[in-house]
């Protein structure tokens, strides 16, 4: 089963191993926690402070990691900027009120972008197995600062084709440089593009799939 739920006194916790690009963010973060290749339960809501399990939550960069308070807290908000971070040799790590294919899809999300994802248009990790090679910090381009900087992020991915991007978005790169401003992008997820992050019609001359 992927979808996994644990509930504590004040906080359920619930684990999408689909989603999961292996950040260790979370074990990382509260190793309390978070516990892998123990025997039964690997999660344990209750072994720290509400607040700080969701600290781990919102540095999960894949969703992987959701949460429901039930203390009555304060729930997460979009972020005041959209943001799309590029991953050294890895995926796009997206951060806005996204919508993917036209349906809701939270706040976080890891999107392939070296092409061999068997989950595609999510990151599966198949970026180690197939060596992707791409740099984290490409060249920035010249852009204006956007009047509306957040807002829904709609994500459309083009049947063998890129990332089709639509709304305000930053793109940014691994260490937090701006790389572009937009409105609308179309992003390269077959990892051939000679101009990553960007899309220059690779997809069509090597004969990329989206299956």
């Amino acid at each position: 089963m992927d979808q996994e739920v644990y509930r504590g006194a004040g906080v359920e916790i619930k684990f999408d191993g689909r989603r999961c690009i292996h950040s260790r963010m979370c074990v990382l973060g509260r190793p309390d926690v978070f516990v892998p290749n123990t025997d039964g339960p690997w999660i344990h809501p209750d072994a720290a402070p509400v607040d700080s399990i969701v600290e781990v939550a919102h540095a999960c960069p894949s969703g992987a990691i959701q949460y429901s308070r039930l203390d009555g807290g304060a729930v997460e908000k979009p972020p005041v900027v959209n943001l799309i971070r590029i991953r050294e040799n890895g995926p796009y790590a997206f951060h806005a009120d996204l919508s993917i294919r036209g349906e809701a899809d939270g706040l976080r999300r890891t999107l392939c972008r070296c092409g061999a994802s068997r989950t595609k248009p999510y990151c599966d990790g198949s970026h180690h197995e197939a060596g992707f090679s791409a740099s984290g910090e490409p060249e920035s381009r010249p852009s204006e600062a956007l009047a509306v900087r957040s807002g829904p992020l709609g994500v459309e991915p083009l049947p063998d084709g890129p990332l089709k991007v639509s709304g305000a978005v930053e793109i940014v790169s691994g260490t937090g440089r701006t790389i572009d401003r937009r409105t609308s992008a179309f992003l390269c997820r077959c990892g051939g593009s000679s101009t990553k992050p960007f899309c220059d019609g690779t997809h069509a001359k090597i004969g990329f799939s989206d299956r």
